[in-house]
């Protein structure tokens, strides 16, 4: 298994020199410092690592979520509430020993896993990172959480290395999925990853504390005017994925970034707007589902 997990890593890297590790192929040598759409180059850019207690329950626990949040993104979300980090790429640039011990000083100061926020673009060297981290004493079970727009072909190197998928489903057409994040594939890209990573990692699964060990967790979030395809997203988790998916269904946005100003984005959902998508959980079975209340 370890030489395997080697070969997938010396994989991996090379692929950087003419990167395809994510569905816009975008073909850049990023070890000679060309940035593609993510614009990021060869070296891991931490925006922070901590622990964080906003995840979902199952993942935040009681002690925390040992969170490392990386600075970039291939997607291009225009409402995007942490564009400081995924769009202008706040942070700095580390080595994979200083990530490891970024990783091994989270499980000391209690973590219940270690949470990769926005990992696509740096699938390659955070699976060096795990690999040297693991022979290090990581123990903590690994939670790649996505935007969804991930490359099949890369996600099954991760089997038997990520624990816990947390992956977005944010579009369920291609309309909004191109006017809004730049990506006209993203529902197809995104449900074959989903498709995936349900393969690796089952449903959701808790030990006796409630605190995730394994398994897919999705979230989606709801948008004003029905902008995310609520209604073709939730219906492929219930007829081609689970019903016993575990579903946040999040009610949270609001708008940032570029959305200010744009017409359909530019306010909060409504109550009606929310119940609607709940609703449409019940309707189709979903029967693990985390619902938020609206907030003001």
């Amino acid at each position: 298994m370890q030489q395997e997990r080697q070969e997938s890593a010396q994989r991996l890297q090379e692929r950087l020199r003419n990167c395809d590790l994510c569905p816009r192929r975008c073909r850049v040598d990023r070890y000679s410092g060309s940035e593609g759409i993510c614009g990021t180059g060869a070296n891991l850019k931490v925006a922070s690592a901590n622990l964080h207690f906003g995840e979902e329950r199952p993942i935040s626990g009681t002690r925390g979520s040992g969170t490392i949040f990386l600075s970039g993104c291939n997607l291009k979300c225009s409402y995007c509430q942490n564009y400081d980090i995924s769009q202008m790429e706040s942070g700095r640039e580390v080595t994979e020993m200083q990530f490891v011990e970024m990783m091994l000083s989270l499980q000391k100061s209690g973590a219940h896993n270690i949470n990769f926020v926005t990992p696509t673009h740096f699938s390659a060297q955070l699976f060096s990172a795990l690999i040297r981290a693991k022979e290090e004493g990581l123990r903590l079970p690994i939670v790649y959480n996505s935007s969804g727009y991930d490359a099949v072909d890369v996600l099954r190197e991760f089997a038997g290395l990520v624990d816990i998928y947390m992956p977005d489903m944010r579009y369920g057409n291609e309309e909004a999925s191109d006017c809004y994040s730049t990506a006209p594939d993203y529902p197809e890209m995104n449900r074959a990853a989903i498709l995936e990573m349900h393969r690796q990692v089952g449903d959701l699964r808790c030990d006796d504390d409630g605190i995730a060990t394994g398994g897919l967790l999705v979230r989606h979030l709801v948008l004003p005017h029905g902008l995310a395809g609520s209604v073709e997203v939730l219906s492929f988790l219930a007829s081609r994925v689970s019903r016993a998916t575990y579903l946040s269904l999040m009610s949270q946005y609001h708008p940032a970034y570029r959305a200010v100003e744009d017409e359909r984005l530019g306010r909060r959902i409504t109550s009606d707007e929310y119940d609607q998508a709940v609703n449409l959980t019940r309707e189709l079975g979903l029967t693990n589902v985390y619902y938020q209340g609206l907030k003001n």
